[in-house]
């Protein structure tokens, strides 16, 4: 029987973040897809039902992370998924935004990889 391998989406508008954290998650042996727009990982977290988790951007141009999680909260499929905050807002109160906008956890950029791979570990 084919064991199933459990995905991290990561959405965010900037390539060079996504090939960063792909190149640091795929070296940790995490599979990873990525979503260039919120609503691109959408369409990927309704047709790919092994996504673990989602390293959502939280400063996009067309919709931002914050929009995003409530989008996904009214959806039964995707609520259920976590996603994780990551962001260069670090200012005092964007984790606690964060949070309570929906998100499970919170990383600043830059990233740190073992502070992400922590949180990783609890949904995959």
């Amino acid at each position: 029987m084919e064991v199933k391998t459990k995905k991290v989406l990561i959405i965010d508008d900037d390539s060079r973040n996504i090939f960063a954290l792909k190149a640091v998650l795929k070296a940790k042996k995490f599979t990873c897809l990525s979503a260039s727009s919120a609503q691109q990982g959408f369409d990927i977290l309704a047709s790919d039902k092994d996504i673990a988790v989602v390293l959502m951007d939280m400063m996009m141009p067309d919709m931002d992370g914050y929009q995003a999680m409530a989008e996904m909260k009214k959806d039964p499929e995707m609520k259920s998924v976590p996603v994780i905050a990551v962001t260069a807002q670090a200012m005092v109160g964007d984790k606690e935004r964060c949070i309570n906008a929906g998100a499970v956890g919170y990383i600043s950029k830059p990233v740190n990889v073992d502070e992400l791979v922590l949180q990783l570990k609890n949904y995959i």
